[in-house]
């Protein structure tokens, strides 16, 4: 439309491959309003004054503090002295090869916040650091990459007391349950009655939150289960595609094959070679 600028939309993530930590830049100090629609962002600030706006809602800084910003989120920076702290930024295909299903559960939760105040600022910049060094390592450890993450995840949710801003929706108690299972069933049914609610309320609270369907999501937490228990256990295959709820050896084996590429057999060898 004629007279209206557009939005700009930033795209950190074509020079790395699927998460990013380093220092905030010392020569930020007012951005025009953005949005990310690739991945999602953490800032933490050690020293900063000034204040952040994410989606209309004006939060003064006042360090120690971190933020989130998720993706289509519309912020801006007004910094009014040099910042010192960190930044993360984490894509899809970083969760999608994610082999610890707790992280993406810690994720979920930190995201209810716009912000926090954590209490343990020393050991939070000495795993921020450690992610660094790690990340930036020509022989970097993925295993090392994820406890470290999930580490730092639960260091900042152990903050001083606050309400989340976002509601506690039927996506949300889905993630949940999805966690807490020590059987996974391949049903969104299944969970929907858990949840007492329809297949279909449930299948758009996924599309509305995370841009996937109610299954997709259930995929994830299934093959990501799949992968952890091929990797760290010596289970037989058929022991796993019975603890996931398949049928049989052959039903766990095409489904796997089908979402990650290789059967369950070359993908642990692929992996542990």
């Amino acid at each position: 439309m004629s007279g209206v600028s557009e939005l700009k939309i930033k795209d950190k993530t074509l020079s790395y491959d699927t998460i990013k930590i380093e220092p905030f830049r010392k020569n930020v100090r007012k951005t025009s309003p953005h949005k990310h629609n690739k991945y999602l962002e953490f800032v933490y600030f050690t020293n900063a004054t000034g204040y952040h706006v994410i989606d209309n809602l004006k939060i003064d800084i006042t360090p120690p503090m971190f933020f989130v910003v998720r993706k289509e989120q519309i912020h801006f920076w007004n910094l009014t002295s040099e910042p010192d702290g960190f930044v993360i930024i984490i894509k899809k295909s970083f969760l999608d090869n994610c082999i610890d299903i707790e992280i993406k559960h810690l994720l979920l939760k930190i995201s209810a916040y716009t912000h926090l105040t954590p209490q343990d600022n020393k050991t939070i910049i000495c795993l921020f650091k450690l992610l660094i060094n790690e990340n930036q390592s020509k022989n970097k450890n993925n295993t090392i990459i994820e406890g470290l993450f999930k580490a730092l995840l639960g260091k900042l949710l152990q903050f001083k007391k606050q309400k989340p801003l976002i509601n506690n929706s039927i996506y949300q108690k889905f993630i949940e349950l999805l966690s807490a299972q020590d059987k996974l069933f391949n049903s969104v049914e299944h969970f929907a009655d858990l949840l007492n609610t329809s297949p279909q309320n449930l299948n758009a609270s996924c599309r509305n939150e995370c841009g996937k369907s109610a299954s997709e999501v259930l995929s994830d937490f299934i093959l990501s289960e799949a992968k952890r228990l091929l990797l760290y256990t010596d289970k037989t295959i058929t022991e796993i595609a019975y603890s996931l709820s398949f049928k049989d050896n052959s039903h766990f084996t095409k489904y796997f094959k089908r979402h990650v590429g290789f059967t369950p057999s070359t993908y642990r060898t692929n992996h542990l070679s």
